[in-house]
Formats: structure tokens, sequence, C-alpha cells
């Protein structure tokens, strides 16, 4: 819409009106969006399936043309490579082999066989009273995703051999020398060092991070909970019924499941709205207050405010909390001063509490904002507002045209990261007011002020409702990825600093 007029006809629109505008042709342009996600999905299919079938067309070339140190490598791992003389790498490969070798035969090979089902043998009571257990599904699931994982890596590493292999002799044809071990070493410390730096790192970040995510995804497809309670009890997969719940809206459990976390998803984002932006623009306020011209002991003035977020968090919201308690000290001064006949219960009233936990949020969040504001505005071209004084902008034009645009140019990604963060923000909900106000139409014990991330919680540790949980780790993923795709792309951030001149 905007392309069908002139630069000249866009540049007479007001702000409210350019602000139409791109709205429209936002929503306009989302048919082309999917269109091309479609058309990259469709060209990435395409790219894997023959992707697929180079990989294995490769690996029959290389072992129909290549010479007999190749081909037994396909079946022992490193012969190739200690008969060319590279020695270490060849022990290496073959000692994964044979790990992998025993840990399928000793160990993970019944995790994985059993994986397709979660057991079978429940835990009984004997004549003796004593408990007598049978197979773990949660050590099943556990052990069975580690499997998947260590096939893939060997997978991978097998994949290696064979190129290394390849390469090798391809260096013999070419009379060319291979590295030696100590050429190896020696890279492991130069050359490739950050290969060194990074192995152990990575390795952590895939066992206590992605595989913990790939868990809880596959436990929102079984009935884990304390009904299948592991191990007196097995649990098993049931699919997408876990999911269907957020469909259901009769007068079953599953639809007071789904009318709660529609409920707890519409405030999520209400309170990650107000959360986000009072402390941006009340923050950006403190911060030009600070800074005017004439305002002494600015120091000062920094140093009180920066006291709330040098204290430990979880130590200042607690103590807040008892503050606006039904027996704290803001009741204490309001009964004082009314004479025992004012009284406001914080934590009882539903919207009472939720404004309580935005306000609270303020007084924990604009120090920081002040912070980073006030670098940001410090590196403000001084340029700019002397040629607006000297065309006699008010002080509200100034901060609409220069400041409000540059801050929003720098802090852009900020913002996005903040929103999606208060989306998770466990520690200020449940701190203050543990999700409460606790109400009976809500399902797993969910409060008036619990967003996604503190009900998942309380689903998980009190209710041991964990494919729930799982369901809503999921949701919430979704609805951050989705909200941060589409914001990424409206902030001015994303624009080149041209564009934004």
């Amino acid at each position: 819409m905007a392309q069908q007029m002139s630069d000249l006809e866009y540049l007479k629109l007001n702000k409210f009106q350019r602000f139409g505008l791109k709205f429209v042709a936002f929503f306009k342009a989302i048919p082309g969006w999917f269109k091309n996600l479609g058309i990259k999905i469709w060209a990435f299919l395409k790219r894997s399936f023959w992707g697929i079938v180079n990989f294995f067309k490769n690996l029959g070339l290389t072992f129909w043309y290549g010479d007999w140190k190749t081909k037994v490598s396909y079946f022992v791992m490193g012969f190739g490579s200690v008969m060319r003389g590279q020695w270490l790498r060849g022990i290496l490969f073959f000692l994964f082999e044979v790990i992998f070798i025993l840990y399928l035969a000793l160990f993970g090979g019944h995790y994985l066989g059993r994986l397709y089902i979660l057991g079978t043998v429940e835990s009984t009571i004997g004549d003796d009273g004593t408990i007598v257990y049978g197979e773990n599904s949660f050590n099943i699931l556990l052990y069975g995703v580690l499997s998947l994982f260590f096939i893939v890596a060997f997978i991978y590493t097998w994949y290696l051999n064979i190129k290394q292999n390849r390469i090798g002799e391809e260096y013999e044809k070419a009379q060319k020398k291979l590295a030696t071990a100590s050429d190896d070493v020696r890279a492991l410390v130069d050359k490739d060092f950050y290969k060194t730096l990074l192995a152990l790192p990575t390795l952590g970040i895939l066992i206590f991070t992605i595989l913990p995510i790939f868990f809880m995804i596959l436990v929102a497809f079984t009935n884990y909970d304390k009904s299948h309670f592991p191990p007196q009890n097995l649990f098993g997969w049931v699919g997408f019924d876990n999911f269907g719940l957020l469909l259901q809206w009769g007068n079953s459990e599953g639809a007071s499941f789904s009318m709660t976390f529609g409920q707890i998803l519409l405030w999520t984002l209400v309170w990650a709205f107000f959360a986000t932006f009072t402390n941006y623009f009340l923050g950006m306020l403190v911060a030009m207050l600070i800074n005017k011209k004439g305002i002494k002991l600015k120091k000062l003035w920094r140093t009180v405010l920066v006291f709330s977020i040098a204290i430990p968090q979880f130590i200042s919201i607690l103590f807040v909390s008892n503050m606006f308690a039904e027996d704290g000290i803001i009741n204490g001064i309001l009964g004082a001063i009314s004479g025992g006949k004012l009284f406001i219960d914080f934590w009882g009233e539903a919207w009472i509490a939720r404004i309580t936990v935005i306000v609270i949020n303020i007084w924990i969040g604009v120090p920081y904002l002040m912070l980073v504001v006030t670098g940001i505005l410090m590196n403000i071209p001084a340029d700019l507002y002397e040629s607006a004084n000297i065309d006699g902008a008010s002080a509200w034009q100034q901060y609409s045209k220069i400041t409000l645009p540059y801050m929003l140019f720098i802090t852009g990604p900020y913002l996005l990261t903040s929103f999606t963060g208060n989306m998770n923000n466990f520690n200020v909900i449940y701190l203050l007011t543990g999700g409460g106000p606790k109400v009976q139409e809500y399902y797993g014990n969910a409060g008036k002020t619990d967003l996604l991330i503190t009900w998942l919680f309380s689903l998980a540790v009190n209710d041991t409702n964990y494919k729930l949980a799982a369901v809503i780790g999921i949701m919430v993923f979704i609805v951050v990825a989705v909200l941060s795709l589409v914001i990424y792309n409206i902030i001015p951030s994303t624009r080149n600093e041209e564009e934004f001149q």
C-alpha cells in the first residue's frame, strides 16, 4: 500500500497515518509470508532429499572404488587411518566404536528396545509386604532417548571415519603427506584450538540442555502423572491426547484445562506488555530527568536507584511481599491513618494483586533501565537537539522526533528479549504471590496472577502432572517463538541505518 503512493505523498502523512498504513501493510503481507515460507520449506525438503540421496551415493561409490583399507574401515572404524600412519585418529575411531557396541549390548540396547512401549512389568507387593519393583518407564524413556542420541553421534562419527579414509586415499594417490599424530595434537593446541575449547561446553549443552528439552517434548505425548508415577506405576504413550485437551470447551476436565490455559495465556501477555513497557518508558523518563542540565547530585540519585538491583532480587521481593501482606507494614500504616477502617487485601483480590505485581515490577526494573538508557542518551548527537531548538521544537517534539526513535532503534533487540523474558518471569510472580489468589474454576490449583511458567511449575511440582506441564512448556515455546518472529520484523532495529535516518 505504501508502495502505491509516492515518497512525497507518504511524507505528507502524519505519524498516526503512517502507523496505520504500516499496520495494514503488515497484515496484507502475511499471505505472502506464508507463501514464501511454503516455498522455502519445499526447497529445503528438496535439498534434504537430494542431500540424503547424494550421501548414500557417495558412500556406495567410496566403498566400490575404495581400496581394501577403506572397505575394512566401513566395519572396523579407524582401520584405514591406522594403516596409513594416522594411528591417533584410528585408535580414537576404533575406541568409539568399541564403546558404542558395548553400551548398546550391555545397557542401552535394552532400554532402546523398550522405548516403543515404555515397559510392561509393573511393580507388585510380595507376600512379605515388600515392594517388588518392575520396569521403570522413566528410566526407559531417559536412557532410550540417550541411546538415540548416542546412535546419531555414532553415525556421524562413522561418516567422519569414511570421509577421513577417502581423503587419505586421495592423498596417497597424489603422493601427498598425511597428517601424523603429532600434527593432530599440534593442530588441537594451535590452528584448531577453538575446537578444543568448545568440545566440553558443546558436550555439556548437549547433555544438560538439548537432551532434557527432547525428553520434555516426549513426556508431553505420554500419560506421566501422579497416577502413572514410576517406579510404582508405569506410564505409556498417548499420542496427541494431551494436546487435544487444549481444544475441549465442555464441562470435562479437559475443558477446565483449556479454559485455564486461555485465561493464563491472556494474563501472561498482558503482564509481559506492561512489565516491559512501563519499565522501559519510566526508566527512560528517570534517566532523562537525572541527565537534565541543572540537576544536582546526579551520582547520588543514580546510586539510590541502583540499591534496588544491588540487593539479591529474591530477598527484596520476599520482603516486599511481606510488606503488602494482610498483616504487613502497608496495611499497618493504612490502619493507623484511618483508625483501623482502611484495609486493602493486596494478594486476595485478583485485580488488586495484578496491579500490585506490575507496580512492584516497576520498582525492580526501572533502575536497570535507567542505567541502560543513560549510556544511550549520552551518545545522541547534541547538534540534533540544538537544531531542533533553533527550529522552535518543543520538548515533546524533540522527544518524539529525536530521542524516542533513536532509543527504539538502539534498544529494539532489548525490548524483544525483555518482552519474552517477562513472559517467563518466574521470580517476581512466584515470590510475590505464589500465583494467587487461587480460584476453584482454574485447573491445576492455578491462580489469577499465575503466568504460564509458574503454572507449569505448580503442575509439575505440586500436582505431579508432568504430561500437562510438558504441554504447557511446548506451547510457551510456540507462543514466544511466534511473537519473537513477528516483533523482530516490526522493530526499527531490523532496518539498516540509512533507512532509519
